[in-house]
């Protein structure tokens, strides 16, 4: 019996995937628990492994995105052949073109008017950075729904028209030097992009920045043998208890609260970015989330993060220590994310004399959905008077 290969759900936002490649070859022998393939996705690379022993049948190119719970080949019997639907629309398949003037498929006429075409969410991106109409194109994928190839195909296969070419076209616009390197924008920093474009076009996102004396927090975490940004993790979770409203997401039209903290960290890669999840923050010892922010880091950025250790944050952390001061995007869902710059030696005025002392640029984003301008400056006040005195953290 043919057991499809689907492409996995490895996150709680997660639409899609890219097949960078498959590490068998059509017909090879698998066995269960052998990897086959090898996915990216917008914070993760992946090794799929095989489910069940059998012959592998990719139906996808390397290098194809696609739709969660979507097929990308079959483990097959010996001397079973591929499921009908399946064989006809591999890799190796070109799908029916059509021009702009050809009448709905039978299926799309069936379908009732004004509901959704049934397609990919890859496909009805594609589509309308294209300003392709969804409704012209002739479905190949499987269920009968719009893959990205369809759209291409059809703007192929499209006549050359002068007034839509800006629609179709893509490229550089006039006027530049000739570019040294042509860079696809695809994979983790494709899904980055997308990622940031999406969370500032459907949230009301406002920063706030204030100025910290870290002189002390440097001491305090020096003494203690850890990091700043486990500090400033712990600080931001007990600040969050003194402002529990913080510690929010947003998913449709409810905003859902929660008692356990749970504090997403970035971590800069080669390529992109990765936001692994630190745990329970504020039920763990300042020592205790030094090591499992360590950790996180270390298989982060040696590429074994696992998908279950990304998911589920409820405020995020992000360091950059190489600016001031800086206007973080909220991550998707989240309703506040604190943003840390680097720290400079000042003079600043402290019980009425100028002394020299640490200081350190925090910028709060937080969205106004959920977060309004006075609790944030609530958050942020309380934050402060953490950081300032660390012996308050427990």
């Amino acid at each position: 019996m043919a057991t499809p290969i689907v492409m996995p759900r490895l996150g709680d936002f997660m639409t899609e995937g890219v097949v960078t490649r498959f590490t068998k070859a059509q017909g090879d022998n698998v066995t269960q628990g052998e990897v086959i393939a090898e996915i990216e996705t917008e914070k993760v690379n992946y090794d799929l492994e095989a489910t069940v022993s059998g012959v592998f049948h990719p139906s996808v190119d390397p290098g194809a995105t696609v739709a969660v719970d979507d097929v990308m080949g079959y483990l097959l019997d010996e001397g079973e052949q591929a499921p009908a639907k399946e064989s006809q629309n591999t890799s190796t398949a070109k799908p029916a073109r059509r021009d702009r003037t050809s009448s709905p498929t039978r299926s799309q006429a069936r379908r009732k008017e004004g509901s959704p075409v049934p397609s990919t969410p890859g496909a009805r991106k594609l589509a309308a950075n294209l300003g392709v109409d969804l409704e012209k194109i002739t479905p190949t994928g499987p269920r009968g729904r719009i893959v990205e190839a369809d759209v291409r195909n059809f703007v192929e296969a499209a006549p050359a028209d002068k007034t839509d070419e800006s629609n179709t076209q893509e490229g550089l616009p006039a006027g530049h030097p000739d570019p040294v390197e042509e860079i696809p924008l695809r994979g983790m920093r494709r899904a980055i992009a997308n990622n940031m474009k999406k969370s500032l076009a459907e949230t009301a996102q406002y920063s706030f920045f204030f100025e910290v004396d870290v002189t002390d927090a440097q001491t305090y975490r020096r003494e203690s043998g850890v990091g700043l940004t486990e500090f400033l993790i712990k600080a931001s979770g007990e600040a969050i208890k003194r402002v529990p409203t913080m510690n929010s997401v947003i998913a449709g039209d409810t905003i859902y609260r929660f008692d356990q903290i749970d504090v997403a960290m970035a971590v800069a890669l080669e390529n992109g970015l990765v936001v692994p999840v630190i745990k329970d923050v504020g039920n763990k010892s300042l020592e205790q989330i030094s090591e499992d922010v360590k950790n996180l880091s270390a298989q982060a950025r040696e590429g074994k993060i696992r998908p279950d250790q990304l998911v589920g944050g409820t405020f995020t952390i992000s360091v950059l220590g190489s600016v001031d001061g800086f206007t973080p995007i909220l991550n998707q869902g989240q309703v506040g994310l604190l943003g840390v710059g680097r720290s400079n030696q000042k003079p600043v005025v402290k019980r009425g004399e100028i002394v020299i002392r640490e200081m350190m640029t925090l910028s709060l984003t937080g969205d106004h959905q959920a977060i309004d301008g006075a609790v944030a400056g609530n958050f942020c006040r309380r934050l402060q008077q953490l950081v300032e005195n660390p012996s308050r953290i427990s």
